[in-house]
């Protein structure tokens, strides 16, 4: 094999690709697909039209997607532990970030197959920056599920946490979804929606969630919808409040210890707070 710089002989590169704009792919990314003996990707025929774009010749390309993933990540894990140089892909972005490639990765790792990358862009980093929200932390939460207990308990996280959260979202779901996040979060959370990153006709909107649920429902059906909602406002909780928990919590038979744990993790304080508060206001009741 001809050896290319800041390209690895063998292993598995997950490349980063274009989610919108193809003058994304890096430099780098093309050499790891120039180079590589085997790309496994989620559809074939985008995959080869990217490669055909980035004027590489293709190489022999492998179909893995969410219904294959098991057997493909064997398959590519197989190959690299042979010394061949495998290159994953997804349609648009980082493999591993909501699409295939988490199950590669793992495989990988557990056979002792090198992994590294040549990250590109992601949805997620790109609305992030765009959002003009306070994103120094932010929590990225992905596909929520689409029904039951378990989307309410996630729909849930994101209106306590006080981290702005990003999530993806389906063109046919996203209205169905600022619904849910509209009442679970409040009507006057702020919101920004961001879609056809990157392309041409990218758009990103500011505002409450309100009025971005009506702007869901009369828009059109192109591209996936990155929708970042601002973090929760700081919990304010008073002192007479934690240290009436301290009580009930002791009454009930906890030691001093094991309430301050349980007042500060129900309430989302801190511990040192809290352990303060148990010294000055409430009962011991280990007396």
């Amino acid at each position: 094999m001809t050896e290319h710089p800041g390209v690895p002989p063998d292993g598995i590169v997950l490349v980063g690709t274009p989610i919108g704009n193809l003058g994304d792919l890096t430099p780098r990314a093309v050499e790891v697909l120039r180079a590589a003996d085997a790309v496994f990707c989620e559809d074939t025929r985008r995959t080869r039209a990217l490669l055909s774009a980035a004027g590489v010749p293709a190489p022999r390309l492998v179909a893995l997607h969410r219904h294959n993933e098991a057997a493909g990540a064997a398959r590519a894990v197989q190959l690299a532990a042979g010394g061949a140089l495998v290159a994953l892909v997804t349609d648009a972005g980082m493999p591993g970030v909501s699409d295939p490639g988490e199950r590669v990765v793992r495989a990988a790792v557990a056979a002792g197959v090198p992994v590294t990358a040549a990250p590109g862009p992601s949805a997620a980093t790109v609305a992030v920056a765009l959002s003009g929200l306070d994103v120094g932390r932010w929590c990225f939460e992905g596909f929520l599920p689409r029904k039951g207990s378990e989307r309410g308990a996630r729909l849930a996280a994101v209106s306590a946490d006080e981290r702005p959260s990003v999530i993806f979202e389906a063109p046919a779901r996203v209205a169905a979804t600022l619904g849910d996040l509209s009442e679970s979060c409040g009507p006057e959370r702020a919101v920004v929606l961001a879609r056809e990153l990157t392309k041409r006709h990218e758009e990103v909107w500011r505002g409450p969630i309100s009025a971005a649920v009506g702007l869901a429902v009369v828009g059109d059906a192109r591209g996936e919808w990155v929708i970042v909602v601002d973090g929760a406002p700081p919990r304010t909780v008073d002192d007479g409040a934690i240290v009436a928990a301290l009580e009930e919590r002791i009454s009930a038979g906890s030691d001093r210890r094991s309430a301050v744990a349980d007042v500060a993790r129900s309430l989302g304080l801190s511990r040192r707070r809290v352990y303060e508060l148990s010294h000055g206001g409430a009962r011991d009741a280990d007396r």
